[in-house]
Protein backbone atom coordinates (compact mmCIF):
# COMPACT_ATOMS: atom_id res chain seq x y z
CA UNK A 1 0.00 0.00 0.00
CA UNK A 2 2.95 2.23 0.96
CA UNK A 3 4.92 1.72 -2.59
CA UNK A 4 1.45 2.56 -4.50
CA UNK A 5 1.34 6.18 -2.38
CA UNK A 6 4.79 6.84 -2.93
CA UNK A 7 4.38 6.17 -6.66
CA UNK A 8 1.09 8.00 -6.57
CA UNK A 9 2.82 11.23 -5.15
CA UNK A 10 6.02 10.54 -7.45
CA UNK A 11 3.86 10.81 -10.12
CA UNK A 12 2.24 13.71 -9.34
CA UNK A 13 5.11 15.91 -9.00
CA UNK A 14 6.73 14.67 -12.13
CA UNK A 15 3.34 15.52 -14.02
CA UNK A 16 3.46 18.67 -12.05
CA UNK A 17 7.11 19.79 -12.76
CA UNK A 18 6.41 18.61 -16.85
CA UNK A 19 4.23 20.87 -16.93
CA UNK A 20 5.96 23.94 -15.42
CA UNK A 21 8.81 22.76 -17.87
CA UNK A 22 6.10 23.55 -20.77
CA UNK A 23 4.96 26.95 -19.60
CA UNK A 24 8.64 28.03 -19.11
CA UNK A 25 9.64 27.12 -22.88
CA UNK A 26 6.43 28.80 -24.07
CA UNK A 27 7.76 31.66 -21.95
CA UNK A 28 11.15 31.70 -23.89
CA UNK A 29 10.16 30.88 -27.43
CA UNK A 30 7.70 34.21 -27.17
CA UNK A 31 10.13 36.41 -25.18
CA UNK A 32 9.93 38.50 -28.36
CA UNK A 33 6.35 38.47 -29.36
CA UNK A 34 5.09 41.85 -29.22
CA UNK A 35 1.58 41.16 -30.77
CA UNK A 36 -0.61 38.36 -29.70
CA UNK A 37 -3.95 37.28 -30.66
CA UNK A 38 -5.45 39.77 -27.54
CA UNK A 39 -3.49 42.63 -29.76
CA UNK A 40 -0.59 43.03 -26.99
CA UNK A 41 3.13 42.01 -26.27
CA UNK A 42 2.80 38.46 -24.77
CA UNK A 43 2.58 38.39 -20.98
CA UNK A 44 5.09 36.06 -19.12
CA UNK A 45 3.08 32.76 -17.39
CA UNK A 46 3.61 31.11 -13.83
CA UNK A 47 2.25 27.84 -12.61
CA UNK A 48 1.10 27.77 -9.17
CA UNK A 49 1.16 24.80 -7.63
CA UNK A 50 -0.96 22.99 -4.51
CA UNK A 51 -0.40 20.69 -2.60
CA UNK A 52 -3.03 17.27 -3.15
CA UNK A 53 -4.94 16.62 -0.04
CA UNK A 54 -7.03 13.85 0.51
CA UNK A 55 -9.50 13.35 3.73
CA UNK A 56 -9.90 10.29 5.69
CA UNK A 57 -12.73 8.95 4.01
CA UNK A 58 -10.51 9.02 0.16
CA UNK A 59 -8.04 7.39 1.89
CA UNK A 60 -9.32 4.53 3.07
CA UNK A 61 -11.56 4.09 -0.45
CA UNK A 62 -8.81 4.93 -2.89
CA UNK A 63 -5.71 4.05 -1.10
CA UNK A 64 -4.02 7.33 -2.18
CA UNK A 65 -3.52 10.16 -0.84
CA UNK A 66 -0.62 13.02 -0.94
CA UNK A 67 1.03 14.26 -4.06
CA UNK A 68 0.93 18.23 -5.57
CA UNK A 69 -1.39 19.16 -8.60
CA UNK A 70 -1.38 22.10 -10.68
CA UNK A 71 -4.03 24.70 -9.48
CA UNK A 72 -3.76 27.60 -12.46
CA UNK A 73 -1.74 29.07 -14.31
CA UNK A 74 -1.05 33.02 -13.64
CA UNK A 75 -0.09 35.77 -15.82
CA UNK A 76 2.81 37.93 -14.43
CA UNK A 77 1.90 41.18 -14.36
CA UNK A 78 4.63 43.49 -14.52
CA UNK A 79 5.38 45.99 -16.86
CA UNK A 80 6.20 45.64 -20.31
CA UNK A 81 10.00 46.61 -21.23
CA UNK A 82 10.18 49.45 -24.11
CA UNK A 83 12.79 49.34 -26.23
CA UNK A 84 12.82 52.68 -29.09
CA UNK A 85 12.75 51.00 -32.57
CA UNK A 86 10.77 53.22 -34.50
CA UNK A 87 11.08 50.99 -37.80
CA UNK A 88 8.98 48.48 -35.90
CA UNK A 89 5.65 47.54 -37.05
CA UNK A 90 4.30 47.94 -33.63
CA UNK A 91 5.97 50.89 -32.32
CA UNK A 92 4.00 53.48 -31.25
CA UNK A 93 4.14 57.52 -32.26
CA UNK A 94 7.22 58.07 -29.60
CA UNK A 95 9.19 55.01 -31.74
CA UNK A 96 8.81 52.61 -28.84
CA UNK A 97 7.77 48.72 -28.53
CA UNK A 98 6.79 47.10 -26.17
CA UNK A 99 8.71 43.63 -25.81
CA UNK A 100 7.22 40.91 -23.02
CA UNK A 101 8.08 40.87 -19.65
CA UNK A 102 9.96 37.72 -20.22
CA UNK A 103 13.39 37.48 -18.43
CA UNK A 104 15.91 35.22 -20.09
CA UNK A 105 18.07 34.66 -17.30
CA UNK A 106 14.87 34.23 -14.97
CA UNK A 107 13.71 31.84 -17.29
CA UNK A 108 16.99 29.65 -17.75
CA UNK A 109 17.03 29.52 -14.25
CA UNK A 110 13.15 28.49 -13.39
CA UNK A 111 13.95 25.64 -16.32
CA UNK A 112 17.40 24.36 -14.35
CA UNK A 113 15.11 24.28 -10.94
CA UNK A 114 12.43 22.22 -12.82
CA UNK A 115 15.05 19.95 -14.33
CA UNK A 116 16.79 19.55 -10.72
CA UNK A 117 13.12 18.52 -9.58
CA UNK A 118 12.57 16.18 -11.98
CA UNK A 119 15.64 14.27 -11.72
CA UNK A 120 15.27 14.00 -7.88
CA UNK A 121 11.64 12.83 -8.46
CA UNK A 122 13.48 10.25 -10.75
CA UNK A 123 15.78 9.15 -8.08
CA UNK A 124 13.21 8.47 -5.46
CA UNK A 125 11.00 6.75 -8.34
CA UNK A 126 14.38 4.59 -8.78
CA UNK A 127 15.01 4.18 -4.93
CA UNK A 128 11.21 2.89 -4.34
CA UNK A 129 11.37 0.36 -7.31
CA UNK A 130 14.24 -0.68 -5.52
CA UNK A 131 12.96 -1.16 -2.31
CA UNK A 132 9.51 -3.30 -4.35
CA UNK A 133 12.01 -5.62 -5.85
CA UNK A 134 13.87 -6.21 -2.74
CA UNK A 135 10.52 -6.93 -1.19
CA UNK A 136 9.63 -9.47 -3.28
CA UNK A 137 12.84 -11.03 -3.32
CA UNK A 138 12.07 -11.92 0.81
CA UNK A 139 9.02 -13.95 -0.36
CA UNK A 140 11.27 -16.30 -2.20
Amino acid sequence: MAFLNSLNIIGSALTAERFRTDIITQNLANQNTTRTENGGPYRRKQVIFQEREMNFKDRLEKATGGGVRVVEVVENQEDFIPVYDPEHPDADEDGYVLYPNVNNSEEQIDLMAASRVYESQIAALSVVKAMASKALDIGK
